[in-house]
């Protein structure tokens, strides 16, 4: 083949490189054309780049245009034009192929951030390698570095090259430490110190040990929030004409320190000479010069006049006007230092909702996620309904996270979309095991409790379990969307046999078996109502002899056969009133819930009692972002019986008594176990008679002893502090599923019936240990300390507690550890 130098094209694209063209002549006709050097590109998709075609007289113009083309397709990182008589040969070098991308110590950038940088810079896997963007890639990173103080970092991108044109891509981190600040000065202010100007900022300096809230790293970001926080110091307090003249940022030599100085103009106070609404506002200019918090005569508050500004769009969000424009201009009268502030307002048009769209639910069904939604199709865009729309959503306890966003429609001035982007996360639990032990002996569990089922967001649970204390069986359903309005409908049936004897309670044995229903209504977005009624059949056998049982028992007792078992019917209606406005479903971090329930048995029952209970929780957020936040909560208990049935005074049933201790109520101690013990009084000697019949002895000879087992009581109160942190070794966006809380819990359960000056007169059993405690005392409680870890796993919530027992008393049962499985938080 004779090559001839056809034109010479080393400059013609400044980014371009490619070897030399060869030809004789500047012009010839192309009669053939040849591409060699073609490895993963077709030659049919090669062609398709040449602006020429076989026919066509070539010339520098012409060639250049093909050189351009080629370049312009990203495939080939080298082109060289060749002539062969009056053939054109294209010789190309493919670009290699990303066969693997690999980050290597990066710690302040997620894989999944770097890999999102990458491919808004087509770099990817399977796709070609461009070398002249690894450059700015380089340069990109080593910029956002700097930014967060890090001055000693440095990215390098290494090519390593695989056979077949391929190439693995490393990124390559030394990020360094941070640089720490070492001073930050304020120059030009008199009116207010540097440290009343710095108490708001994020970033601190010389801060104590155990401030480790602060933020001492350098960050240019945070900067620029902090000169924003200093301005709208001033601004708020009137100073109008106050500015940050300058700021100057200065490095220790070795990069380790930073020093920030800002100097500032204070200027003096403005007052506020008039203000004036210009605009339509739709009519509503008198509830809006009502309720604005800006008044004549006082100080200039720029807060104000944003939050003034805010007030108005939303207001008029309300009405379907979602994109208003209110603009505040100021008048400056600096020789009397007043601002007249004339706010306008233009509405725009009136938006209406075209569609509303969900994406990102797998599992559930769009029809559920539409209960929950108050906007609607076809009508006004309303701010307040979409935020309450999204509140309602996240407040399900299937749903991780919920974001939304509005698309207008080309074309359409007045009608936007709406797309609400969720994120599922697991909705139920599974529990199943097979054991044996020396108190539960053989054991077999398996339930399935499920809040979504199938993606229709009804709540439907079944477990089965067999141990040595218990056998039951239960099925529960709720229906959250049985009507259009919200109204629920839900109903269980159960069936148990117990045995106390075997578990942490008095001995007893049950047989019950229970059928409910319940109906809830919706009162607005964040009360609901609900009404239900049980009726239950309990049989009661093998009981233990307590003082405080044989009350109850008494009622019932058969004279002729006293050990009988006995049988009673109930009929239980309850009422209860809850509300919420946490932001989550599960693992809320704001807002706060409520519940109230009264329950009380229908007089045509075999006994007569009622039970009510309060559950309050409270969520402070204390950073931005939300991972640290405060919980303050109480669980208060009271039941009791009414009437007499048959002369026998009502009391409420020992069965019925509220229990203490495990990772629901109090941690640190052992399920069920707190609370009063079951006393009993013996050896009260006997009398017999001529004819052999048995009378007691004298009470006064009886002893005092109760059992190591817990009875509970008829009052409760509970509560408690968590502090939420972040887990440690887990990533940020697994919080929703992973939570770690340091926690202090305290609380007690007591019977208001007891009666501990009866109980003193006697004598104590020489067996037993310890001293018989006031039952009826409120006062003596019980108090832990501990950290806890939740975890949302594929088998149902887990919670895992290390706990240690600070005010316990005689009897308790402290436990350090503890583990459950398949529990509702």
């Amino acid at each position: 083949m004779k090559l001839k130098q056809l034109v010479a094209a080393g400059a013609i694209l400044s980014s371009a490189s490619f070897a030399n063209a060869a030809a004789q002549d500047s012009e010839f006709v192309v009669k053939d054309i040849r591409v060699e050097g073609l490895q993963r590109v077709a030659l049919g998709a090669a062609l398709t780049y040449l602006p020429v075609q076989v026919g066509d007289e070539l010339n520098t113009f012409r060639v250049t245009q093909l050189i351009r083309s080629l370049y312009s397709s990203t495939h080939f990182e080298n082109v060289e034009i060749l002539r062969d008589g009056n053939t054109l040969v294209v010789r190309v070098a493919e670009r290699p192929t990303i066969s693997n991308i690999i980050f290597e110590g990066n710690d302040d950038i997620k894989d999944e951030q770097l890999q999102e940088s990458l491919d808004g810079n087509g770099v990817r896997i399977g796709e070609p390698l461009d070398k002249t963007v690894l450059t700015s890639i380089e340069n990109g990173l080593k910029d956002f570095f700097y930014s967060i103080g890090k001055y000693n970092a440095d990215v390098t991108a290494i090519i390593t090259p695989l056979p077949r044109n391929r190439v693995d891509l490393k990124l390559l981190f030394e990020e360094g430490d941070a640089a720490e600040i070492e001073q930050i000065n304020i120059v030009g202010n008199d009116i207010f110190s540097d440290e009343e100007l710095m108490e708001a900022f994020e970033l601190q300096y010389d801060t104590p040990w155990w401030d480790f809230l602060s933020e001492t790293r350098y960050q240019q970001q945070t900067l620029q929030g902090d000169m924003e926080t200093l301005r709208n110091h001033y601004l708020n307090r009137g100073y109008l004409r106050f500015n940050v003249d300058s700021t100057q940022v200065s490095m220790t030599p070795e990069k380790s320190g930073i020093y920030i100085a800002m100097n500032v103009t204070e200027g003096e106070q403005y007052t506020i000479s008039e203000v004036e609404l210009v605009g339509d506002v739709l009519g509503h200019e008198e509830y809006i010069e009502r309720v604005l918090p800006l008044t004549t005569g006082e100080l200039y508050n720029q807060a104000e006049v944003t939050y003034t500004e805010e007030f108005i769009s939303k207001y008029l969000g309300r009405f379907g006007y979602a994109y208003p424009t209110v603009t505040t201009v100021p008048e400056i009268n600096d020789e009397d230092k007043t601002v007249k502030l004339t706010l306008s307002v233009d509405p725009g048009k009136r938006i209406y909702v075209n569609r509303i769209k969900f994406n990102g639910n797998v599992v559930t069904a769009d029809s559920v996620l539409r209960q929950n939604v108050s906007q609607m199709e076809g009508t006004w865009l309303s701010n307040n309904l979409l935020e309450s729309s999204k509140n309602q959503l996240s407040r399900l306890t299937y749903m991780e996270e919920v974001e939304y966003e509005t698309v207008r429609i080309p074309g359409s001035e007045d009608k936007v979309d709406v797309n609400y982007n969720v994120k599922e996360q697991p909705s139920g639990s599974f529990n199943a095991g097979i054991g044996y032990g020396d108190r539960t002996k053989l054991s077999l569990q398996a339930g399935i409790q499920q809040d979504n089922f199938l993606g229709t967001g009804k709540r439907v649970g079944l477990n089965l379990s067999t141990v040595s204390y218990q056998r039951s069986a239960q099925i529960t359903y709720n229906d959250p969307y049985f009507t259009i309005d919200g109204i629920s409908l839900g109903g269980s049936l159960g069936y148990s046999e117990f045995d106390g004897s075997d578990f942490n309670v008095i001995q007893y044995n049950s047989k019950r078996w229970s059928i409910g229903a319940n109906v809830g209504y919706p009162i607005n977005e964040f009360n609901r109502i609900n009404f239900g009624l049980t009726y239950s059949n309990v049989e009661l056998y093998n009981r233990g002899y307590y003082e405080q049982t044989e009350q109850f028992y008494n009622q019932f007792t058969n004279g002729e056969d006293p050990d009988a078992a006995i049988k009673y019917d109930s009929y239980l209606a309850s009422i209860s009133w809850s509300r919420s406005t946490l932001n989550r479903g599960l693992f809320p971090t704001a807002g706060s819930s409520q519940r109230a329930s009264f329950s009380i048995t229908t007089p045509n029952s075999d006994v007569n009692y009622f039970k009510t209970v309060f559950d309050g929780k409270w969520y402070f957020p204390l950073s931005r972002n939300q991972r640290w936040s405060f919980l303050a909560r109480v669980r208060l208990g009271y039941g009791n019986g009414y009437g007499d049935i048959n002369g026998n005074e009502q009391i409420l049933p020992f069965t019925e008594n509220f229990t203490a201790g495990g990772s629901d109520s109090l941690r640190g101690f052992e399920n069920n176990t707190v609370g009063p013990r079951g006393v009993f009084l013996g050896n009260t000697g006997t009398i017999v008679g001529p004819d052999g019949e048995v009378f007691p002895g004298d009470p006064a000879d009886a002893q005092l002893s109760w059992s190591t087992r817990s009875l509970g009581g008829n009052a409760m109160a509970l509560g408690g502090i968590e502090l939420i942190v972040p887990t440690p070794f887990v990533e940020e966006d697994m919080d929703n599923s992973v939570r770690t809380s340091l926690f202090v819990d305290v609380g007690n359960v007591w019977d208001t019936e007891f009666d501990y000056d009866y109980y003193r007169q006697f004598d104590v059993a020489a067996s037993q240990r310890g001293e018989l405690l006031d039952y009826s005392d409120w006062s003596l409680y019980r108090s832990s300390a501990g950290v806890s870890v939740q975890w949302i796993s594929p088998m149902g919530p887990m919670v895992f507690s290390f706990s240690k027992a600070i005010q316990q008393r005689d009897g308790d049962d402290a436990r350090f550890f503890t583990f459950n499985i398949g529990q509702t938080f």
